[in-house]
């Protein structure tokens, strides 16, 4: 049923067990994998809420995001292949991060976008949004959710 799945992961916990159902399935399905991280820039301005640092800091916090960006796509890809499924690994640095997941699904011409949501409840979820929600309105393709 499907032959290219995409699995947007951030390393975190309930990334993680997205991670593991949506390998599952495609070890099921006989697709390919694409996994995908999606590293921030730094904010550089008071108002991106952040503290002001000299440039080599924020390219050393950059570089240390994209060094754990790669070592979570790593483990991903190790746990992939033990499963016999083909994967590929692709970082994206950008701050919009669900307009890059639905736009890296698109490029790898996925048929599925596999995720987890961050179950953000009340006042949080209104104030942070929703990375998982904007995916799921603005992506043509299916979105599975896990949580």
């Amino acid at each position: 049923m499907f032959q290219r799945i995409l699995i947007a992961t951030d390393g975190s916990t309930l990334s993680r067990k997205a991670v593991a159902s949506g390998i599952a399935l495609a070890a099921q399905h006989g697709a390919d994998l694409v996994a995908l991280t999606v590293v921030p820039r730094y904010p550089k301005a008071y108002f991106d809420g952040a503290m002001v640092f000299a440039p080599d800091d924020i390219a050393r916090i950059e570089k240390q995001w994209a060094v754990a960006a790669e070592e979570t796509l790593a483990a991903v890809a190790t746990r992939a292949k033990s499963s016999g499924v083909k994967v590929k690994t692709v970082t994206v640095s950008s701050d919009l991060v669900a307009e890059s997941i639905v736009a890296a699904a698109k490029k790898h011409k996925c048929d599925l976008i596999v995720m987890a949501s961050h179950g953000r409840k009340g006042i949080k979820r209104l104030l942070l949004g929703s990375e998982t929600q904007h995916v799921l309105t603005h992506s043509t393709l299916p979105v599975l959710v896990l949580r």
